[in-house]
């Protein structure tokens, strides 16, 4: 009778745990490897998952390849950071429609010897300018992603081009941990998210050379995948993990997210 009792129970325990399992839902999410990097990721996912039982499954790429992730209907919903490229991803009838969720700001990454004088600019192109006057080593990701396609913006604002550069211009094909990983070795100046930064822990000499100029702000968006265009996508997890993402739980999460008592990020999702 005993025996019975304790087969019964653990069988009922077991299917409770399946039901569990088998019931959660899953999607999928490509985001920008500087929201990655810079650790929210980590605050966010699990409060999702208990609050939505929703499992979201982070594709960590850069914000071009996160853009053809959602071209090509690898993923529910995208996470990026270059206003164009997504207006020319929803303009295509890729996704639904553009959702603004938080901003933080690029800054200048440098040694702090500064060889290029940049911490005496007073703008971001005439810190661009210095180090290109001087051939001071320059790191770019050199990948496509939302902070190259800003670097290569400041860069033409500058009126410089990258494709004329020499040696002292080093593009590393890389996400934004590795890049600052570069130029922490290589003792050359680069441009970073601030969130990536401040979460970097080899930071060696580096410092912020420059910072401030309102041209570095930087906007995170999000964007469900077009179900017409793509009928397989989960628009309705993509649709409510949009509305958690506005919600006042997730502005008290995102801006509480602080290193060292900096904030990483500022929610401003209109809702």
């Amino acid at each position: 009778m005993i025996r019975m009792f304790y087969s019964t129970f653990w069988t009922t325990i077991a299917l409770v745990a399946f039901t569990t399992v088998s019931t959660a839902e899953t999607m999928k999410l490509a985001v920008t490897t500087s929201f990655n990097n810079s650790g929210l990721s980590d605050k966010l996912l699990p409060q999702i998952k208990a609050d939505l039982g929703l499992e979201v499954q982070l594709l960590v790429v850069g914000t071009g390849q996160a853009i053809r992730l959602g071209e090509a209907g690898d993923v529910d919903a995208i996470l990026v950071h270059s206003k164009s490229a997504e207006e020319t991803f929803i303009a295509a009838g890729y996704g639904t429609h553009r959702r603004e969720i938080m901003y933080n700001d690029f800054v200048l990454i440098g040694p702090e010897s500064d060889p290029a004088q940049v911490t005496t600019a007073q703008s971001a192109a005439e810190a661009l300018g210095k180090i290109s006057a001087t051939s001071a080593l320059f790191v770019s990701r050199g990948d496509d992603s939302g902070t190259h396609k800003k670097e290569i913006a400041l860069w033409t604002a500058a009126s410089l081009d990258p494709t004329t550069f020499d040696g002292w211009y080093r593009a590393v094909g890389a996400g934004m941990g590795a890049s600052l990983n570069a130029a922490a070795g290589m003792g050359g100046y680069i441009l970073s998210d601030r969130a990536s930064w401040l979460n970097f822990k080899n930071k060696g000499d580096l410092a912020i050379a420059f910072a401030g100029d309102p041209v570095l702000f930087n906007q995170y968006a999000y964007i469900p995948v077009n179900p017409d265009l793509h009928p397989h996508v989960r628009n309705d997890l993509a649709l409510a993990l949009e509305e958690w993402l506005v919600s006042e739980t997730a502005e008290t999460l995102i801006n509480g997210y602080t290193i060292n008592g900096e904030t990483l990020f500022t929610f401003n999702a209109q809702r």
